[in-house]
């Protein structure tokens, strides 16, 4: 991608929300992720990047789609994506 032609809206409405997890993986016997965060794309993203790399996978962003970057949810690999790229607009 090339970040002088891509843009994303990081002032988009955003919610960052956590999987409840055992031993560092999520639960998935019927439960929900809960909400952290209410607030824009750029709050959320600053918010699970102060996470531990290693508890990243626990979390999605959810907002409003901005093809071809970002999706209605976003998951930790692609949060950290969109943070790095972020750096570069």
């Amino acid at each position: 991608m090339d970040p002088a032609r891509t843009r994303v809206d990081f002032e988009k409405p955003a919610i960052l929300r956590k999987w409840p997890s055992v031993g560092n993986k999520r639960r998935l016997d019927g439960r929900s992720p809960y909400l952290l965060v209410e607030g824009k794309l750029d709050e959320c993203i600053q918010e699970l990047m102060a996470k531990p790399q290693s508890t990243r996978h626990l979390y999605d962003i959810y907002t409003e789609p901005q093809p071809p970057l970002v999706s209605d949810v976003l998951a930790g690999d692609q949060i950290a994506e969109l943070a790095r790229f972020k750096n570069y607009l």
